[in-house]
């Protein structure tokens, strides 16, 4: 059961009047499977179905048949990095709420991120509920 906090309430904000009697869907792009389980686990625990993903090449390859409300992207990929990927979706003309993830911080990065439409920039070691307040922010400005 949630408390009552704001990161809690804007979540359950999010979730009520935009998915229409649906679960919110989160993908998780992330190369290292236990980062993939721990925050797969930690999304559904929070009421958020996810879908994960080992590189960018099999989550755009996804995005024909099932489309996330949200994308959490690991900036260092195998193959396509975060940016690549985020990138490609603006490139299809597609609106993707997008939070990029990094181990391995580097200078202007996140700005480029940023500027390149992502939502928020975070880096690992994530704390669960900053991560799940930047989903929350994402989706609801894409709802708005």
């Amino acid at each position: 059961m949630w408390d009552q906090s704001p990161i809690s309430s804007r979540l359950q904000d999010v979730q009520s009047p935009r998915m229409s009697g649906r679960r919110l869907l989160v993908a998780i792009v992330d190369d290292e499977e236990p980062v993939r389980k721990a925050l797969r686990r930690l999304f559904l625990s929070a009421g958020i179905d996810a879908v994960t993903f080992a590189s960018g090449d099999e989550f755009l390859a996804s995005m024909s048949t099932r489309r996330p409300d949200c994308a959490v992207l690991d900036l260092h990929l195998p193959g396509l990095s975060g940016l690549d990927v985020q990138e490609r979706i603006a490139e299809a003309g597609i609106h993707l709420p997008t939070v990029i993830i990094t181990g391995h911080d580097q200078a202007g990065v996140a700005e480029r991120a940023l500027a390149a439409g992502a939502s928020t920039y975070l880096s690992k070691p994530l704390d669960d509920k900053v991560l799940l307040a930047a989903v929350a922010e994402a989706v609801g400005r894409a709802g708005q």
